[in-house]
């Protein structure tokens, strides 16, 4: 009997460079999509997934991320105060219960793998966990990770979010193997990190959504080097490949945005912008008239 997902992996040590100034002191999953964190937007796709329990994979000054998290009694006195009720119910969502939560530093940047494997001594030997990215936004009528958990209750074994990429992207992306196409998900003979072009396998690449059996950390406890001498996660799951054990690559339904680059963080900026009703109709009219003075300026 397959053990359910409730444990979820969220890797938030890095630094954040490519939004330097901004990140010099605020941490990159703090920055806002409208009105919402990233971070948030990762762990209101967990919960819908069933995840209760919420390990962060942290670095120093990452303190404004566990503040978010936590209770404000002062503004929520302040807003009870002034019967601004719809807000308090917003805040409720940023709320973590006691004991869901928990942060465990990353001390030196080896990699993913070593990130997902400082989370260890918070999961048992025998239960699957969730990995997910939050630089990986993913907009769908259906979260991306619930769409996951309901396809590994039926297959098991490990799981990675995958999409199809343009040729000349594949080598920016762990990349699968495919043995069978089995429609939406497909069983995989072997994962490839960022291949030399013309080296790869597919144009299948992977995301940042896993579900990873209790084997993958073992494997990552070997600490073996990858690409670019770090710890991989991509290779801790080859290795199951390499035991016999089953991995799929999961074809989500819904749109991705990669936040952790400037050009993926604008467009998931807009396309959630025109998604609210009370912005739709100014944003779409000002991006109407912007491209039609650039139009004219032609």
């Amino acid at each position: 009997m397959k053990r359910k997902v409730t444990k979820a992996i969220f890797p938030v040590a890095g630094l954040g460079t490519r939004f330097l100034p901004a990140t010099k002191s605020i941490p990159k999953e703090i920055m806002t999509l409208v009105d919402r964190p990233l971070i948030q937007y990762a762990i209101d796709e967990a919960r819908a997934a069933g995840i209760k329990e919420f390990i962060f994979v942290t670095s120093r000054g990452k303190g404004a991320l566990e503040d978010y998290f936590d209770h404000s009694p002062v503004l929520e006195q302040e807003l009870r105060k002034k019967g601004k009720t719809d807000m308090l119910e917003i805040l409720k969502g940023t709320n973590m219960d006691s004991g869901a939560i928990a942060y465990i530093r990353q001390h030196k940047a080896l990699g993913l793998g070593h990130a997902v494997w400082c989370a260890r001594r918070l999961l048992s030997p025998q239960e699957p966990f969730a990995v997910i990215l939050p630089d990986d936004v993913i907009a769908a009528e259906k979260p991306c990770l619930q769409q996951m958990v309901e396809a590994y209750e039926d297959l098991g074994g490990s799981m990675v979010a995958a999409m199809e990429v343009p040729a000349e992207k594949v080598s920016s992306y762990g990349v699968l193997d495919v043995k069978e196409d089995m429609g939406v998900a497909v069983s995989v003979n072997g994962m490839v990190e960022k291949p030399a072009a013309g080296t790869e396998p597919s144009n299948l690449a992977v995301i940042g959504r896993y579900i990873l059996s209790p084997d993958v950390m073992k494997n990552l406890h070997q600490m073996k080097q990858g690409a670019g001498g770090e710890i991989q996660l991509t290779d801790a799951i080859a290795d199951e490949i390499s035991a016999g054990r089953n991995v799929y690559g999961y074809r989500f339904s819904g749109q991705r945005f990669d936040c952790g680059s400037k050009a993926g963080f604008l467009q998931a900026s807009i396309s959630f912008g025109l998604s609210r009703p009370e912005l739709r109709d100014e944003l779409q009219e000002y991006l109407d008239e912007l491209s039609a003075s650039r139009g004219a300026a032609q």
